[in-house]
């Protein structure tokens, strides 16, 4: 019997049950590293809120794939491709994006129940707003873990305020300008990860958590703990670590202009190569970002979300600046990046130097009154 395209059926790229207790969930859309796309993202918020109020469900666990098959690839971030196409068209559903998805990772951070994170190889961006609120987040030696946003004209959301404001030192402003990509023990090192294990006992401890068959949340914490004693999983007992000194000092100043100037003076090569790094990176963005960081270790996650939603709209609707769509950093970044490819995104300003508080600040002015905002109602 032969078949056409209209015989052919996708799999879902969300894939949920329940077994024994315990809610699975598998990112399937490997060809695109898993990044989130609106349909996702409501997936996964029907899902939890599902086994949320469930009382057969203990607990969850999630995972990503790769074109072989499951893990090796956990997510790349949001689908950039239709944040671009969106804010060209003016599509409302580049708004429900990030409100939904921002909800979403305030559930996850929130979430009653043990929430077990396998976060083998690439985990950016959006990868990351739906595994730093596990209870549990394991990575591998496959484990490619950054927040890149500047990079793309952006800023790290999704809760990255949050979380990279908790990490030791200077790091969290290291992480969040440069966009640097780093392994799974660093992660484990700087408080972005629990356990680091093998990538080839993932599909192990997947099947232990099959057959647990816990009573309660409870239960599933104290079987999941003894599964990882028995396999050596132990939570590393080293004390969490900085930055080099010259990393550390530069961060810790109170401006962008300052630190690239400190790192250029500092003379080392991981100095050099970091003020490098950031020359490449949005000019604007990285002044927005170092206030976000900043704002954001005096805020609760959901005060931090809801800023973050103000800095989106501003990032893609620049009203003080008059710039949007094609004018607009972050739709500049994604073009250079993902559609156009040519690595050469046209930054306005283009130099660090050249940027001014009149620039940044109305980035953190509200598009909304506090009882319309979009996130109003997390707590």
């Amino acid at each position: 019997m032969t078949s056409n395209n209209a015989d052919v059926v996708q799999a879902p790229d969300v894939l949920s049950e329940v077994v024994g207790g315990v809610g699975f969930i598998t990112l399937n859309r490997p060809r695109a590293l898993n990044a989130l796309n609106l349909g996702m993202v409501r997936r996964l918020t029907d899902i939890l809120l599902a086994w949320r109020s469930d009382a057969a469900v203990h607990g969850v666990a999630i995972r990503g794939t790769n074109k072989e098959g499951p893990f090796g690839g956990f997510c790349a971030g949001g689908d950039i491709r239709f944040f671009h196409q969106a804010a060209m068209a003016g599509d409302p559903a580049l708004e429900d994006f990030f409100t939904e998805e921002y909800a979403l990772n305030h559930l996850i951070f929130t979430y009653p129940k043990p929430y077990i994170a396998f976060m083998d190889g690439i985990v950016m961006g959006g990868g990351m707003g739906i595994s730093q609120g596990a209870s549990v987040r394991l990575v591998t030696e496959r484990t490619k873990m950054a927040m890149p946003e500047t990079n793309i004209g952006l800023f790290p959301d999704v809760g990255g305020g949050h979380f990279l404001g908790s990490c030791p030192g200077r790091v969290g402003e290291y992480l969040a300008l440069t966009g640097h990509v780093i392994g799974g023990a660093q992660a484990v090192a700087w408080n972005l990860a629990d356990l680091i294990v093998p990538s080839q006992h993932l599909h192990q401890a997947w099947e232990a958590l099959e057959h647990f068959r816990p009573s309660s949340p409870d239960e599933l914490r104290r079987l999941w703990s003894r599964w990882c004693e028995q396999a050596h999983w132990n939570v590393p007992s080293q004390a969490p670590e900085g930055l080099r000194p010259e990393l550390e000092a530069a961060f810790a100043l109170p401006t962008v202009g300052e630190i690239v100037a400190s790192l250029e003076a500092a003379g080392t090569q991981a100095a050099t190569e970091t003020a490098g790094m950031l020359r490449h990176r949005s000019p604007l963005m990285l002044h927005v970002v170092l206030e976000q960081l900043r704002r954001a270790r005096g805020l609760t996650l959901a005060e931090d979300l809801r800023m973050e939603r103000d800095l989106v709209r501003h990032c893609f609707f620049t009203g003080h600046l008059g710039r949007s769509g094609a004018t607009s950093e972050t739709v500049e970044g994604i073009r250079a990046l993902a559609v156009d490819k040519d690595h050469a995104p046209r930054w306005n300003p283009s130099r660090i130097e050249d940027v001014t508080p009149d620039m940044v600040t109305p980035f953190f002015d509200s598009p909304w009154p506090a009882h319309a905002h979009p996130l109003r109602h997390l707590d």
